[in-house]
């Protein structure tokens, strides 16, 4: 029906910007009577946005989305229902930040066949991209930049955003995450990830990646990371409210993990003794003393504890697959052995997994007064906080009872998983509730009834 308009009206993309604001109504008067002939033309159904609310996931975006959830209240509708609007939109924002970076890409490649340079092609793209949004120079090279490289590069990324599966801080992860590869292992990293990223956080779609990308050329990943390290240096930086910084960057993980336990374990003994100050300041303040050599905040010779996954080819230098860091994610073969072969200061456990199956083959620890095997076992099992989407290391987590204890829960390792402070609360007093799953995984419902699932690791076949 729009195919009606003529050329030359509101609606022709040279006239858009030469409308009025608030004044000129003509092209949205013709759609207002274009749906008004429609709402004619259909039996008149008494409006229902319950049960609008629950259909709303089975809309794709698009025009009818958008005018579905445009008409809806969302106050009138079950806090149950109100989840499932808020998703629909996320899905119609997510459609339309595609069209974004097509007419983004739509521009550049208009600008090649105006100029023959390709610094003017970018130039003018930019610059145009640039005025039309009021974005700073800066910030109009990213965006071009992500546009080419859902465009041109990883086009199931972007097919995967319009289509409102992921949304747009899904696609930079994967786009910043494939940035170093070729083109030939970037669309191999992204066909193995695309279909899992809409049930990752950012940060497991992130470490998904780094894992892949290992798996995929573990070669380039340790020549890479190699590099990386020797460019390793510290820095400071001021604020507004004139306080400093202080960053380390390209540290080595094992070595950074092994550090943030010691800070963490000095912090929770000075906490555990009474001190007032929260766990960040105590963390500051430790670190601080240690750097200065006062060593006043912390008299502990105890480092905290750190857990690392491989699997035996790996460690047996058969293969070159990636290892675990509980709270980092994946980390090259190199350092997975370093780990299990030079005894430290730090409590280091490790799990050794069956390459084929996943399988728990063994769990030790570099320390000779290791924790329960109970304890152990779990936290073996489970290397990180079961609620979705937290990565905070089980070796600083609460056993948290699946089944509470008062319920009658018992004290087992099937009962038993890994929840950090935070998120032991969360079940605790909140009403949310979660059970292990047979493959590993744990199922939580949501105090306003959603369930969501987290990825965990095949469940061992002898539990202590």
């Amino acid at each position: 029906m729009f195919d009606m308009m003529q050329p030359g009206e509101p609606t022709d993309p040279d006239h858009l910007d030469d409308a009025e604001p608030l004044e000129d109504y003509e092209a949205f008067e013709r759609l207002a009577d274009i749906i008004q002939l429609t709402q004619q033309a259909a039996p008149v159904v008494p409006r229902d946005p319950k049960r609008e609310a629950r259909e709303l996931d089975a809309v794709p975006p698009g025009v009818p989305l958008a005018i579905m959830v445009d008409q809806l209240n969302v106050d009138a509708v079950t806090g149950h229902e109100q989840v499932a609007v808020l998703r629909a939109h996320q899905r119609q924002a997510s459609h339309h930040q595609a069209q974004v970076y097509r007419a983004m890409a739509a521009i550049a490649a208009t600008m090649e066949t105006e100029f023959d340079d390709p610094e003017s092609q970018v130039h003018a793209a930019t610059a145009e991209i640039r005025t039309a949004l009021r974005l700073t120079r800066r910030g109009a090279e990213t965006e071009l930049h992500m546009a080419l490289e859902l465009v041109r590069r990883v086009p199931q990324v972007l097919d995967a955003l319009d289509a409102g599966v992921i949304d747009n801080r899904r696609a930079r992860a994967i786009v910043h995450g494939t940035t170093h590869l070729n083109d030939d292992t970037a669309q191999q990293v992204t066909d193995a990830i695309i279909d899992d990223a809409p049930r990752l956080t950012t940060g497991q779609l992130v470490a998904r990646l780094r894992k892949l990308a290992i798996t995929v050329d573990p070669h380039h990943a340790t020549k890479r990371y190699r590099h990386a390290v020797e460019q390793r240096a510290i820095r400071t930086q001021t604020t507004e409210a004139g306080t400093m910084g202080i960053f380390a960057t390209d540290l080595a993980p094992d070595l950074a993990a092994a550090a943030m336990a010691h800070l963490n374990h000095a912090a929770m003994a000075l906490k555990r003794h009474g001190d007032s100050r929260t766990m960040d300041q105590l963390r500051a303040d430790v670190f601080i003393d240690l750097i200065n050599g006062t060593h006043t905040q912390c008299t502990t010779t105890n480092r905290g504890g750190i857990h690392l996954s491989a699997d035996l080819e790996t460690l047996t230098r058969l293969a070159e697959h990636p290892g675990e860091l509980a709270g980092y994610g994946p980390v090259i073969a190199d350092i997975a052995r370093q780990v299990t072969e030079h005894q430290t200061n730090t409590q280091w456990t490790y799990t050794i997994t069956d390459p084929d199956t996943g399988m728990l083959i063994d769990a030790g620890t570099t320390r000779r007064r290791p924790n329960a095997a109970q304890r152990r076992w779990v936290k073996a099992r489970d290397p990180n906080c079961v609620f979705p989407g937290c990565r905070m290391p089980a070796v600083n987590c609460d056993l948290d009872h699946i089944t509470p204890h008062t319920h009658g829960g018992a004290t087992s390792t099937e009962n038993l998983a890994p929840a950090c402070r935070h998120d032991h609360t969360t079940h605790t007093t909140l009403g949310w509730t979660y059970h292990r799953l047979p493959n590993g995984d744990y199922q939580w419902t949501t105090k306003l009834g959603w369930t969501h699932t987290t990825t965990g690791n095949t469940t061992p076949s002898q539990p202590p």
